[in-house]
């Protein structure tokens, strides 16, 4: 249940957001944001935020989504911007901060 959630939560945005900025077709949006989701909800949710925090997870979320869609712009030759994805690395992490509270059960502590 956690791992459909995040699915369309960043399938939403990566999705809408890479067809937009890229011209490419939804179909290959959609694609992306799924392995995106998939790569982040083994990596980020089940390893990363247990041993850390919500903070050390979102940001490594942020990474994960830029670094994952300038592969993307280069092996599929997508016209996405360095802002382009930044703006869409930075909604994604937002949107994770909020689904890693949605996660815990809103007992996240926010170090600082």
């Amino acid at each position: 249940m956690h791992f459909l959630f995040k699915w369309l939560l960043n399938g939403i945005i990566v999705t809408l957001l890479a067809a937009w900025y890229a011209d490419v077709t939804y179909l290959a949006a959609l694609a992306a944001a799924s392995a995106l989701a998939a790569i982040a909800y083994l990596a980020g949710d089940l390893w990363l935020l247990p041993k850390t925090n919500n903070t050390v997870a979102t940001v490594s979320d942020f990474a994960l989504a830029a670094v994952f869609l300038f592969a993307v712009r280069y092996f599929f030759d997508w016209d996405l911007g360095f802002g382009e994805i930044l703006f869409i690395s930075a909604l994604v992490a937002w949107a994770e901060w909020l689904y890693h509270r949605y996660v815990l059960g809103g007992e996240l502590k926010v170090p600082g």
